[in-house]
């Protein structure tokens, strides 16, 4: 009989909450008594997961903008590491927000807690000296890029390639038009970001650019304004503009279909547009500080998650002042009127989604879980082995 388990499960913002939530569905199918709680959002919420601490509050880009949440980073870490003593929990599960995870990673391990990493820190990119506490403080990392996989093995940790978790609901794409034709306007996607501080930075900018772009093409703009980001913020930095758009605030996958071009933040949503075989323009803005932090540390060719899978510039990235209105229109305009630009850049993506994997990747932690907690359950007891957790 499988014993009562009980594990810790912490992700740090919005995409880290829709990981979560999946994760939580796939470990609940395998046992429906298992015990989850931890720091997410209201996905993780919604699929089990008792929340002590809501994963928004600690929400940030940047490097320097870190400090303006420090006092509820440290709230969550005083929460995090009370529930690891005081729950004691079988296994800690830790979702992407490495600056917090790795933290609390260390401190789950000095209190013999096994833990599983759930997508890995960019440590390929930059501060890699954190690939030897990683190894220290991590007993399994499930990696969701393709070459990371590699680069783990290369410093002897156990790493599995699970997949990316959006291939879990990837559907072939429809065919949508190149080109405006008579009254039909192309629809543009304007995809800011799933914080606030992205949203400040990003969407006047992207506004003004849909403005000059409608003066050159007959296009309609749909503003996507995600459900971690405040409705009054969106308001206010779009009721000074005179550009007509409509807000759309349902999910990625519902707008991406509807649009023919996205003007997106970078991050996750620049894959979930590839998955839609949607053409982009990736942009990226953070403090003047934390930008130059960045480019001083920082060690890969590209930002942009599509053009690092890729290997090669896939779409454009404005970073930092190239990230204008006046730039952001010349590359779209750009781009919308070469049709074989515009195709290269769709053959480009779709080749991105095959390399991302196959659907699953939730269950294959989940199963990388139970093993982890077979094997934790075997050396404390010795009653409960990988082979009853198999059978059960």
């Amino acid at each position: 009989m499988r014993p009562h388990q009980k594990v810790m499960v912490v992700a740090g913002e919005a995409s880290g909450d829709m990981h979560g939530a999946k994760l939580a569905e796939s470990l609940t199918t395998q046992d429906e008594h298992i015990e989850l709680f931890g720091i997410g959002g209201e996905r993780m919420r919604a699929a089990g997961v008792r929340i002590e601490f809501d994963a928004r509050r600690l929400a940030v880009v940047g490097i320097t903008e870190v400090f303006a949440k420090l006092p509820h980073i440290l709230d969550g870490m005083r929460t995090a590491k009370r529930l690891v003593v005081e729950k004691r929990p079988n296994l800690l599960i830790l979702i992407d927000f490495p600056d917090f995870n790795l933290h609390l990673a260390a401190f789950a391990k000095k209190h013999a807690i096994p833990v599983l990493y759930y997508i890995s820190p960019t440590i390929w990119a930059w501060r890699k000296g954190r690939i030897k506490k990683i190894k220290r403080i991590v007993d399994h990392m499930a990696v969701i890029l393709p070459f990371e996989e590699a680069f783990y093995r290369q410093h002897d940790i156990p790493v599995t390639f699970v997949g990316h978790p959006l291939m879990d609901r990837y559907t072939p794409p429809s065919d949508r038009p190149a080109r405006s034709s008579g009254d039909n306007p192309l629809t543009i996607g304007l995809m800011p970001g799933s914080r606030d501080s992205e949203v400040v930075k990003l969407l006047p900018a992207m506004l003004q650019a849909a403005k000059l772009i409608g003066q050159r093409q007959n296009v309609r703009f749909l503003l996507s304004q995600a459900p971690s980001v405040s409705p009054s913020l969106v308001h206010r930095l779009t009721n000074k503009l005179d550009v007509e758009f409509t807000i759309f605030k349902e999910s990625a996958d519902l707008l991406l279909p509807q649009v023919t071009f996205v003007i997106v933040a970078s991050g996750t949503a620049t894959l979930e547009a590839a998955l839609h075989i949607t053409p982009m323009i990736i942009v990226y803005r953070v403090s003047p500080l934390s930008y130059r932090v960045g480019k001083a540390l920082i060690k890969v060719p590209h930002i942009g998650l599509v053009n690092l899978i890729a290997g090669k510039r896939v779409v454009p990235e404005l970073i930092q002042h190239e990230a204008s209105p006046e730039e952001i229109a010349r590359q779209a305009t750009s781009l919308l009127t070469d049709p074989d630009r515009f195709k290269r850049m769709k053959d480009d993506l779709a080749e991105v989604t095959r390399r991302l994997g196959k659907p699953g990747a939730s269950d294959k932690v989940a199963r990388i879980a139970w093993k982890l907690l077979a094997d934790e359950q075997t050396r404390s007891s010795g009653t409960w082995t990988a082979k009853d957790q198999h059978d059960a």
